[in-house]
């Protein structure tokens, strides 16, 4: 499967800079800036200021995955642990 990568203009304090995401990742950075209430402007340069290393487009994508990992978790039930049984001792 080859998804296309779409290039997009972002001004990230006062200067412009080109971002490239897969399409799927453009939406899901929008759903989470609406969620926050935010545009996606303020939610990457949030991203931008608090990444450690690597480049912007890597950053944004790992941002987007460990959102949606972390709300997936959140919307699984726990596991029921179930009473470990003892094999019964013969005599």
């Amino acid at each position: 499967m080859k998804t296309a990568i779409i290039k997009r203009s972002i001004v990230l304090d006062g200067h412009k800079t080109s971002v490239s995401l897969e399409n799927e990742f453009w939406d899901g950075l929008r759903e989470i800036a609406e969620r926050n209430r935010a545009n996606v402007s303020s939610l990457v340069r949030q991203i931008d200021h608090e990444r450690k290393a690597g480049n912007l487009s890597s950053a944004i994508r790992v941002y987007v995955f460990n959102h949606f990992r972390a709300r997936n978790k959140s919307e699984q039930p726990a596991a029921v642990e179930q009473p470990v049984r003892q094999p019964a001792l013969s005599a």
